[in-house]
């Protein structure tokens, strides 16, 4: 009885070459660098060793093996070689189901080196690629199951691992991935077994696991999974170069974008820099729109490790420190799609080395796109609106419209310091907010019981391009009424230009005294009144909601002047920029 098992075309990446075609290998040894790799495999067709292969391996490995031979002579081959002295004496028989890409002999199946990447600016480097092939439908003979079983011990511990792996993934194993092969093991390969139109027998013969593992990696076809060496970064990692393609160097990223429908981003990390350079590097990635706020994050002296997950994006970074390297990766997938993010992020992980070399900050030149909101060309996460606000206590409450907190998730004062709102009045249109760590204004609002002039000047304090500027501009203006336009007492009219993000801000009298809150301007009736028509929340209104929430305020009744410049140093220490996210 034989089943035939048809391979119709196949990537070089895939992690099956030989067990596809029930082949097996001598494996001779194992290098860590792929240099070292290709020296011992030219070494050992110098000698005179014929059909000398070599493949990449799990955890960054390169191995060099003899074959492919037919199950029946791969010992033989084994034994013969070992006689003439030609391979260590430690040679051992393998199926090939842990060989990666094929990187020896040159130009046979895929490139002989990893693909290189330029360090040039001004070009754009080239990526290979991959080679496929056609492999002919082949018949597998079934085995018994003693033969099965004799095949099963000769396994190694890392297939035993990988059989497991792929158990799980089909979704009949739940126990642990130890390569023991357990009741819990025995009674997954029977469901896979019966699922599969197999007899359950509880021991897979070899057809039987080419064909649990070749789907297991069939997820991966259109990925084109390939070694990429990038000398610029000094970094040697497998990339999905079916989904994405390099873009640009931007210190300290080296970009890759999607290239096709897939959403997906690959960046090599890069920058030399000690342990606090890469502790600052951990906080400005986590402000990229493509690190979502939610996610696990992980951080000691050697590195850190951040993973994002919103609706959208799924992404995953890891950085290492070391010899004042910092050297990583980040992948950014669409959300919902887990088994390839999964897939593909662990060939990631298990390929990432570093070589000589870090990205030289000085390789990307500045264009016409550069932006505040953009860093090394990606995109910041951005707030859903930013408006103002102001101290009103030295325990760092904060004052601000209603406007700038509403349908919020999370509310961050100065983009640095979360915050919540502790008081909201409706009817004034206004809401305080305490910072979760207590912050120590360098002043806070005085507010003014006083009866103000008509005509006085007044100025506003605010943030009307939100965190494009780090301190906030201070508009001048006039007092035009102590009173609304319907006669509202709680409100006064201004005559000054303000734009929406001040809203939120003092409104000060010429001695620095707060004469009340900036109002956002709304639309009464389908009216829209003159740009430089503005209201704000009288100063006495404002302080009876505070006292009456059990809230700290200051009252002044003092008169005095204040030059335009002293103001505004006083606004900068008052003032603080409030923002609005929807995590």
């Amino acid at each position: 009885m034989t089943r035939l098992f048809s391979v119709l075309m196949i990537s070089v990446i895939l992690a099956l070459p030989a067990a596809a075609q029930d082949v097996f290998w001598v494996q001779v040894e194992a290098q860590r660098t792929l240099t070292g790799a290709q020296d011992a495999a030219r070494g050992y067709a110098a000698a005179g060793v014929e059909n000398v292969t070599g493949f990449a391996l799990p955890g960054g490995w390169y191995g060099i093996a003899v074959g492919p031979f037919a199950p029946n002579t791969a010992d033989v081959q084994l034994r013969a070689l070992r006689r003439a002295g030609l391979i260590p004496s430690d040679s051992y028989i393998v199926d090939g189901g842990r060989f990666r890409t094929q990187f020896w002999p040159v130009g046979v199946t895929t490139p002989a080196e990893p693909v290189a990447v330029t360090a040039e600016p001004d070009e754009t480097p080239t990526i290979a690629p991959l080679q496929q092939f056609e492999i002919t439908p082949i018949i597998l003979p079934d085995e018994t199951l003693a033969e099965a079983q004799a095949r099963e011990q000769a396994l190694e511990r890392d297939e035993k691992l990988m059989l497991q792996t792929a158990l799980q993934w089909a979704g009949v194993y739940d126990g642990a991935i130890d390569a023991l092969f357990g009741r819990g093991t025995r009674s997954s390969m029977s469901a896979w077994q019966e699922a599969n139109n197999h007899e359950p027998t509880g021991v897979l013969t070899t057809a039987q696991r080419a064909e649990l593992l070749g789907a297991y990696n069939a997820i991966l076809d259109g990925m084109g999974l390939q070694l990429v060496r990038d000398d610029a970064t000094g970094i040697e990692m497998q990339i999905p170069t079916g989904v994405v393609a390099f873009a640009a160097y931007e210190p300290p990223f080296a970009r890759f974008d999607a290239s096709g429908d897939l959403a997906a981003t690959v960046l090599l990390i890069s920058q030399p820099g000690d342990q606090t350079r890469m502790f600052g590097l951990y906080e400005i990635l986590q402000t990229l729109a493509i690190v979502p706020p939610d996610g696990a994050r992980s951080r000691d002296e050697r590195g850190f490790t951040i993973e994002g997950v919103d609706d959208t994006v799924h992404s995953f970074t890891s950085v290492v420190l070391e010899n004042n390297e910092i050297k990583g990766f980040t992948l950014v997938w669409p959300a919902g799609d887990d088994d390839r993010r999964r897939r593909v992020l662990a060939e990631m992980q298990a390929s990432f080395a570093t070589v000589d070399g870090v990205l030289d900050p000085a390789i990307a030149r500045p264009g016409e796109d550069q932006a505040i909101d953009l860093i090394a060309g990606l995109a910041v996460r951005k707030p859903i609106r930013d408006r103002s606000g102001f101290f009103i206590n030295r325990g760092g409450d904060v004052l601000t419209t209603v406007e700038a907190v509403g349908e919020c998730t999370s509310i961050t004062l100065g983009m640095d310091h979360d915050a919540r709102i502790v008081h909201q009045d409706d009817a004034l249109g206004l809401a305080v907010l305490r910072p979760a760590s207590a912050l120590a204004p360098a002043a806070i609002a005085e507010f003014q019981s006083g009866v103000p002039r008509l005509n006085a000047d007044v100025a506003v304090a605010g943030f009307p391009y939100g965190n494009v500027l780090t301190t906030p501009a201070v508009t001048f203006g006039q007092l035009a009424d102590i009173r609304g336009l319907n006669g509202e007492e709680d409100v006064k009219r201004l005559s000054i230009f303000t734009q929406p993000g001040d809203a939120g801000g003092p409104v000060f009298d010429n001695g620095g005294a707060v004469l009340g809150m900036l109002l956002p301007k709304t639309q009464t009736n389908g009216q829209v009144l003159p740009a430089e028509v503005s209201f704000s929340v009288d100063a006495g209104q404002i302080v009876a909601s505070m006292t009456g929430a059990g809230l700290d305020v200051v009252g002044t009744d003092s008169l005095a002047y204040m030059t335009p410049e002293a103001l505004t140093l006083l606004a900068a220490d008052m003032t603080v920029l409030v923002s609005c996210w929807d995590d």
